[in-house]
This record gives structure tokens, sequence and C-alpha cells, in this order.
């Protein structure tokens, strides 16, 4: 086994295809996994917290998933809200691709799997929804939600989940000190050892 992680922007382990069954937004679908993703098995737990406890995303306009993996999150918008564009956004090239495949297979076409560069600067998001990468560090983790929490237009939501024991009690504490001018945030809701953060424009 290499020593890569899952947010490695060009995996080298062989490409493993598998296909498994997962319920996104009430629809049954067939998705297509691989080796070299984030949890390629199972929607995993802590998506499954979020995809359960944030409410309905805005049927329209621009709704962003930060670190989409295979592309769970991406799905469940993009089925939930036909008329937005859901923007899938990820350093791994490997998922993006699954999770532009997994998109036309479920006949979705709202659905834009790209690199965090090519999101166009004047994008602004109607929410985020994130499952985002702990296990890149606190530094990366910080540059992350650094940039793209100010690009949530004015009023609107960001919904994090961290898992309780990987420092989600902190990092709202760090968005509350770092970022107050930018967002309100506070914990939503615990559920099976996550938390839900919502970030909401200033």
């Amino acid at each position: 086994m290499s020593s890569e992680h899952y947010f490695s922007p060009n995996p080298e382990s062989e490409l493993r295809r598998r296909t498994i069954t997962a319920t996104l937004a009430g629809r049954e679908l067939s998705i297509t996994t691989a080796a070299g993703v984030f949890s390629p098995g199972r929607v995993d737990p802590g998506t499954s917290v979020l995809l359960a406890g944030t409410p309905a995303p805005p049927p329209a306009g621009d709704l962003l998933d930060v670190g989409c993996g295979w592309g769970p999150v991406t799905l469940s918008l993009a089925l939930m809200s036909p008329d937005a564009t859901v923007w899938a956004v990820d350093v791994n090239e490997r998922v993006l691709q699954l999770v532009r495949e997994n998109a036309r297979a479920a006949g979705l076409h709202n659905v834009n799997a790209v690199t965090p560069d090519d999101v166009p600067d004047d994008v602004r998001f109607a929410t985020i929804w994130s499952n985002p990468p702990i296990r890149v560090g606190k530094a990366d983790l910080h540059g992350i939600l650094e940039r793209w929490l100010p690009r949530l237009e004015e009023g609107a939501d960001a919904w994090l989940v961290v898992q309780k024991n990987l420092g989600a009690d902190s990092l709202q504490r760090w968005i509350g000190e770092t970022m107050g001018d930018v967002v309100d945030v506070h914990r939503a809701s615990t559920s099976k050892g996550y938390r839900i953060l919502r970030a909401t424009r200033s």
C-alpha cells in the first residue's frame, strides 16, 4: 500500500473500480467508487450525519460541496435542487472523474466537478455543505475554510460535519475567533459522535 492519501491530487494506486448501492435524497443509486478515494465502500458515517441533519438546500443558485469525494453530498444536493448548479470541489482528480460519472449515471446535468482553482472567482454560493478533510492537518484545513466561507452569499449558510474527537469544538472556536467578521458560527446539532456546525455569512 502506498503512503498516499485520498487527498493526493493524482493517486498512484491502481484504479480498482467497484460498484456500490447508496440511497441519496430518497433515491437508490448505483455508484462507482475506486481505490485511492475516501470511504470507497459506503457513505461514511460523518456524511450520513450531515445528510440526515441538515435542512433542505436552496432550490436554485450555486451550491458547493468542499472535499466532494466520490460524490454523496454533491449527488444529494443535485437531486434535491435540480434547478441549482452544484459545484463539487476536490484536489483529487480521481474522485472528480467518479463524480462526473456518477452524476451522468443518475441523469444529473447540474453538477460541475472541478479542482478549487477551476471555480470562477465571481461565483458566490447559496449554501456550502462539507465533510471537510480533517486529516489534511490544521493549517491546510484552516486554509480551505478561509478560502470558501467568505464566498457565501450574504445570509447564506455553510454546514460542516466534524467528528467530535477529531476537533469539532476547537474548529468551531477557531472559526469564531478567526473568521468572526465573516461568519457567525454555532453548533447546530450533535449525532453519533459528530457535530454539525452552521456558519452563516455575516
